[in-house]
């Protein structure tokens, strides 16, 4: 292929130049040959032989002078005028000359070109000569095979036998390129002849149309040919810019996908991407990126154009500055380490204007892709930080209360439902006495001790969490399971606990002896979650220090809540037939730059007609472990749909959010449901927001991924409430493909005053951003929180600083009004009819 330039290994070369070898001994036989055989020419010609073998000449020689030059992956591809040319001389010249014609027009042009431009090696210009003529000559054959066409006039056989000619001579010297090319640099043989053959397939078809026009205006009169000239120039831009559209777009398309393929989570992948990607873009022989690691070792990574790829660690960048073939680029983003990117190009085609420009952008996306890299190792460190925090207490190392609920209720699940368990509650007598006496350095201690000798008195399988303050929590996994024996063998570990704590100690040089109330509940696994066991032994440990021992068990008949909850329940299924009662009341969120509406959060209020008004938290736990779950959700979805739909109807397009219980995901029926309701009331599914909790990850079951799956493909959204209080915040995200995160009310409220709660708000906006989800910030109450927040980049929040739930009668023309708000602050950019 003409001219192609590599540099490469020693054993490929010398292949390489044996192919040369080969093909110019036989382009040096065809040539002397075919000339000695008799022309053809009849004896009164005009021209003579002399003339016509000249006008060959001029014509090989010119179709190399008027090239066009396009860089692929296997080095320069030139695309000439030379099968227009070799059709000419098909007509006008014996076909016996033609190949020595090829060889001196094409050697002397591509001399001339060495002298003035470029410098080529002699072998290169040999290997193109030689290839070309090799071309000509079976180009030659093959039309000779077919027809006469030595000053014939012209006629479909014969121009057929021509075009026949001209595909040879392009698929001859296309192939010889290839294979050189193989031999060289080990690139496919397939892959180049794509690629020059895409290239030349345009130019290819005007060529051979060219030299068939020549042909009819000779045989018609020559004078017509006075008029070419400036069709062939205007012939020559239309195939130049031709070329150049296909060439940027093709350019472009793979700068998109080579900057799309440096999105890697390290640096070894992202370094592979990117020298995959340069050599794809620059159609490079060689790439180097040489970056640092996240602990400060130095890698190169080098490929060639064969997709030879190596990597091996080194001191630090190379010191080079390239040379007129090389094009070198440090990588400096923010606080990464930087690094170095190296692209040499081939011999034949040197970087021009717009490769630098184009090397420099993709340079700078790849710095900072090593600078996303890098912050998102640290927002790794950062989120496992702030989880660590946010499930450990800091004092004892124990699991806190959020861990301890979120951990119970796994264990919960994972054990038969009537397997025993018991939950022991302690809280140290007088310890406030400890702290005003001695000081909390020595409430600190005797908190640190506690949680030792807790530590030693439990078993696999048991879990330990201190709950704040002086509250310790020990649940108990291996419970023996014969009629009274749970009970018995639970008050014996409780006693063994207040002795063990008894035993006297030292704590800031007092001798002393710690005393606990131990308040005790047995239940079945399935029968109740980690909260309700709380609850109840909150109530056992009450009763034990109003009694005159230091252990009590939970009894029900003492527990008001108990029977209250089975009021509660019936009195619920009577509301849920009356329609009144329930009331759906909405929160909207709004955007924190603009102040638009960004969505409407659902919320449930009770209007009981003896009790008064309920909030959630009063009744919806009871009802989530009802058989009323389901008909209380299809309520509360029926009533927020058809908000939605009054919304659409008054040309407001925003989704609504409701709140789903993790054990309605236990439903198969859910989707089905989902998608009548949304159906009925004519509402889009992206249009739904389904509100879930971290819980949902820790269940194994598969049911839920199927319900969880089937609600994503209707386009139903999902968001994540109280993200950051879970045991598995960020394990989550990998479980569960979600669209927005809720960051808990409890951080933000805290977010002034905690650094370690300003961490998790911080740390869950930069994983959104880096997921690409939507983030909410729930319980805004005061400016300074809401400037805080978009400090930090949270793009949305919600609560009693922006707006209250209000109903749902009201709260369409306060959405008008922030929808019509925003929208006034737009400003255009230049005004109407400016140019």
């Amino acid at each position: 292929m003409p001219g192609q330039s590599r540099t490469g290994p020693p054993d490929r070369s010398e292949w390489a130049r044996v192919l040369t070898a080969a093909a110019l001994a036989t382009a040096l036989v065809a040539a002397v040959a075919a000339v000695t055989r008799p022309s053809g020419l009849p004896s009164d010609d005009p021209l003579g032989g002399p003339a016509r073998f000249g006008i060959a000449v001029a014509l090989f020689a010119f179709a190399q002078l008027a090239r066009l030059q396009f860089r692929a992956a296997a080095g320069a591809v030139s695309l000439t005028w030379g099968e227009a040319a070799l059709v000419i001389c098909f007509h006008q010249v014996p076909a016996g000359w033609i190949p020595a014609a090829t060889l001196l027009g094409v050697g002397l042009a591509w001399s001339g070109m060495s002298l003035l431009g470029t410098r080529r090696p002699p072998l290169e210009i040999a290997r193109i000569a030689s290839s070309l003529t090799v071309a000509t000559a079976a180009a030659g054959l093959v039309t000779t095979l077919l027809g006469r066409p030595l000053l014939a006039a012209p006629t479909p056989p014969l121009a057929l036998a021509m075009v026949a000619g001209a595909v040879t001579y392009l698929l001859v010297s296309v192939g010889l390129g290839a294979v050189t090319v193989n031999l060289q640099h080990g690139v496919p043989v397939r892959a180049v002849l794509e690629e020059a053959l895409r290239g030349k397939l345009m130019m290819f078809v005007g060529n051979v149309v060219v030299g068939l026009v020549v042909v009819a205006l000779i045989e018609v009169d020559p004078r017509w040919l006075v008029i070419l000239p400036l069709p062939l120039w205007l012939l020559q831009q239309t195939y130049r810019q031709q070329l150049r559209a296909d060439q940027e777009r093709r350019a472009w398309r793979a700068f998109a996908e080579a900057t799309a393929a440096l999105r890697h989570r390290d640096e070894r992948g992202m370094a592979t991407a990117a020298v995959s990607g340069a050599l794809t873009l620059f159609h490079a022989e060689l790439v180097t990126v040489e970056i640092a690691d996240g602990d400060g070792r130095w890698h190169r990574f080098r490929g060639d154009a064969a997709g030879q790829l190596s990597t091996r660690e080194i001191g630090g960048p190379e010191a080079t500055d390239g040379d007129e073939r090389e094009l070198v680029r440090p990588l400096i983003g923010g606080t990464a380490a930087g690094g170095q990117l190296r692209v040499r190009l081939p011999r034949a085609a040197p970087p021009t204007d717009r490769d630098r420009d184009v090397f420099a952008a993709y340079g700078d996306a790849l710095a900072v892709a090593l600078h996303d890299v890098a912050s998102h190792r640290e927002l790794r460190k950062m989120a496992a930080c702030s989880l660590q925090g946010a499930v450990s207490d800091a004092l004892t190392g124990l699991a806190n209360r959020a861990a301890m609920l979120c951990k119970g209720d796994q264990v919960l699940r994972r054990l038969a439902r009537d397997r025993p368990v018991a939950l022991l509650l302690l809280d140290i007598n007088r310890f406030k006495e400890v702290n005003d006496t001695l000081g909390h350095a020595a409430g600190d201690q005797l908190l640190r001790l506690t949680a030792d000798r807790l530590g030693g008195l439990a078993r696999g399988g048991d879990l330990l969490g201190r709950l704040g303050g002086d509250e310790f929590a020990l649940l108990l996994t291996s419970v023996p399971g014969d009629s009274a024996a749970p009970m018995a063998y639970t008050l014996r570990q409780a006693r063994e606990i207040t002795e063990r704590l008894a035993a006297p100690t030292e704590v800031a040089g007092v001798r002393m002896s710690v005393e606990a109330a131990v308040g005790v509940v047995v239940a079945g696994a399935g029968t109740a979650d980690m909260a309700e066991l709380l609850r109840r032994a909150d109530i056992a440990m009450h009763q034990a220090k109003e009694g005159s021992g230091c252990v009590a068990a939970y009894d029900s008949a003492r527990d008001a809540t108990s029977t209250d909850r089975l009021a509660l329940l019936a009195e619920l299924r009577e509301a849920l037939a009356a329609d009144d009662q329930l009331v759906l009341v909405l929160q909207p969120a709004v955007d924190l730059e603009t102040g638009a509406p960004t969505g409407v959060e659902a919320l449930i209020r009770w209007r009981h007609p003896r009790r008064g008004w309920l909030n959630p938290h009063e009744f919806i736990r009871p009802v989530e472990n009802s058989e009323q779950l389901g008909t209380f959700t299809r309520y509360v979805l029926d009533k927020a749909l058809g908000v939605a739909a009054q919304w659409a109807r008054d040309g407001l397009d925003l989704p609504i959010s409701v709140n789903l219980s993790a054990r309605s995901l236990l439903d198969r029926r859910l989707p089905t449901e989902i998608a009548d309701a949304l159906c009925r009331h004519r509402v889009p599914a992206r249009r739904l927001v389904l509100e879930i909790t971290e819980t949902v990850v820790m269940s194994e079951l598969a049911v839920i991924d199927e319900v969880l799956g089937a609600l994503r493909t209707m386009g139903v959204q999902l968001a994540v409430d109280d993200f950051g209080t879970g045991f598995s915040s960020l394990t989550f995200l990998t479980r569960v493909t979600v669209d927005e995160l809720k960051v808990d009310r409890s951080f933000v409220l805290r977010m002034a005053d905690s650094p370690e709660a300003a961490a998790i708000v911080r740390t869950t906006v930069g994983l959104a951003q880096q997921l690409g989800l939507r983030v909410v910030a729930e319980g805004v109450e005061t400016a300074e929180q809401r400037s805080a927040l978009a400090e930090l980049g949270c793009t949305a929040a919600q609560g009693y600083h922006f707006f209250k739930p209000m109903p749902a009668d009201k709260i369409g023309p306060v959405l008008g009004g922030l929808v019509n708000g925003a929208r006034s602050r737009v400003v255009p950019l230049r005004a109407d009819g400016a140019s």
